[in-house]
Parts: C-alpha cells; sequence; structure tokens
C-alpha cells in the first residue's frame, strides 16, 4: 500500500519536519515498532482488549484519557507542548482521533517488546507503520533534541552508547496514521501469566495473530535484593500483593482492579517485575 494512503495531513507534514532534523542511515529493515501495554486494564467500566476489538483502531491517549505514563494529553498540557515542540505544530490544529501513538523501536530484539516498562504486553507493527513513524532519544518528556525517521536513523548508537536503566533506554516512536490491527499489527504478544484468562479470550478475537513470549516472574526473595530502586514501600507493597512468592503482570493487574491500592505505587511495582523479573 502506497504510504500516502495510510497518512493524513498532519503526519505527513509531521514526517518531513522531523526528516529535516535527522541524519544517519536507514533503520534495518528487519527492526519493529512496539507498543507496550498492559493488556488486562479496565477503562470506564470495559476492558481495553474489548474496546480495542470494537474499534480495531489503537488510539492515542489523547482519545483515551489513558496511559502507563504521565497523563497530560490534554490541550495545553505536558504531552501537547512536547508533540507541538517534536512536530514543529503540525499537529496543533489536529483532532484528537489523529494524533499519532507511541511505541518503541525495539532495536535489542527483546521478546517483552521496546519498552517494557509501559506494559507486559505489545503490539508488534509492520514495515509499514515503521516507515511511517518519527523517532527520539530519550524519551520526550524529557526534551530530546536528537531525532530520527526510518531513513535517517542516527539514535540506535545513541542508546547503544548510554549508560541508562534497561527500563529507560528505549528510542521512542510515534506512529503517525491509524494505527489499524487488521493492516499494521503483525501480532498481539502477551505475557503466559494471562493464559486461560479473560485476556486470552479476548486477544484472540482480534482480528490479529497472538503470540507469547517467554514471560515476566518476580520472587519476592529477588524484590526484596533491591529496595533502592523504586524505593522500600513498594517492595513492601509487592511482597504483600504476590502469591505463591511471586508476582507476576496477572498478579499486579489483579491488583490494580480491586481499587484497594494507589495505581502509580503498583505502576512501581510493576517496574520491578520489569527490570528484575524473567521467564520461570
Amino acid at each position: 500500500m502506497d504510504l500516502r494512503d495510510e497518512l493524513h495531513s498532519y503526519g505527513a507534514r509531521a514526517l518531513r519536519h522531523v526528516a529535516d532534523l535527522s541524519d544517519g542511515p536507514p533503520v534495518h529493515p528487519s527492526l519493529r515498532v512496539t507498543l507496550n501495554f498492559h493488556p488486562d486494564r479496565i477503562n470506564a467500566g470495559r476492558h481495553l482488549l474489548r474496546e480495542l476489538g470494537d474499534g480495531g483502531i489503537y488510539l492515542s491517549q489523547f482519545v483515551t484519557g489513558t496511559g502507563n505514563g504521565g497523563l497530560t494529553a490534554f490541550p495545553g498540557g505536558d504531552r501537547w507542548v512536547w508533540e507541538q515542540r517534536i512536530f514543529g505544530g503540525c499537529y496543533d490544529e489536529a483532532p484528537p482521533h489523529l494524533r499519532p501513538v507511541y511505541g518503541a523501536l525495539n532495536f535489542r530484539l527483546r521478546p517483552v517488546g521496546g519498552a517494557p516498562r509501559f506494559g507486559s504486553a505489545h503490539l508488534r507493527l509492520t514495515a509499514g507503520a515503521v516507515a511511517r513513524s518519527t523517532f527520539c532519544y530519550p524519551d520526550s518528556y524529557l526534551q530530546p533534541s536528537a531525532f530520527a525517521v526510518a531513513g535517517r536513523m542516527s539514535l540506535i548508537g545513541l542508546a547503544l552508547a548510554d549508560e541508562q536503566d534497561m527500563l529507560d533506554d528505549y528510542v521512542e516512536a510515534h506512529v503517525h496514521g491509524p494505527v489499524r490491527l487488521d493492516r499494521d499489527v503483525e501480532a498481539l504478544v502477551l505475557d503466559p501469566s494471562y493464559r486461560g484468562t479473560e485476556v486470552e479470550t479476548l486477544a484472540h478475537r482480534l482480528p490479529c495473530p497472538v503470540e507469547w513470549h517467554p514471560g515476566l516472574r518476580l520472587p519476592v526473595a529477588e524484590l526484596r535484593r533491591h529496595p533502592e530502586y523504586r524505593g522500600p514501600e513498594f517492595v513492601e507493597l509487592g511482597a504483600a500483593i504476590a502469591v505463591g512468592g511471586e508476582l507476576t503482570p496477572r498478579i499486579i493487574g489483579e491488583a490494580v482492579r480491586t481499587g484497594r491500592y494507589e495505581p502509580q505505587d503498583l505502576k512501581r511495582v510493576w517496574h520491578y517485575v520489569a527490570r528484575f523479573g524473567g521467564p520461570a
């Protein structure tokens, strides 16, 4: 499909603007953009995967009002200002549903996706989606000065040379144009803790293949070895919600849905699992 058929005028202008700020060789054709997220979350009483199935399109925080980072996607909010800066004002007048969606270039080929800090599941997008993405390093909230497009990619070298925590070493991606599950997604990749759950049932109803990565599990004993990472209070919270002496994405998601804990606190518990967890 011609790239022009997948882009609207806002995205086309944003791609040209960022291309003018970019240099370096083309990205390797095997690399993919991944959109990491938590697949078991509930938004306004509806399961996230059910909403994805009904709409068939992955939408930005400007539409959903939800996310796994800061919730600042509104006119004048931080994300609005970051996008104005990165894209040269190209989206200032755009309706919310045409705003880009955020992911990461999985240049490290991690089975859990390019930015697991944002969730245990990910949508692995097609090569065509990479071609209509822009990139920055580091994350846009840090006001980066290094940008890229697929044809001019110098950011991988910057990221590899930077001694960052593994949850912060991603090359941020902005996918322009609608991300359709039936066209732009190679697979939805899930953590095995969701086998046999509603997440798996809803996933198989989506118009894209379902795959499983090796899994992220964190024994409480390992959790307790890193109190300095996010703070001892989050170690204790993780230990309190653990089941069978371990934490998994599913266990944390169940804790979120009880409403008994602060979501931001559980996000920090998730960071422990994403950073120090691994296959059983």
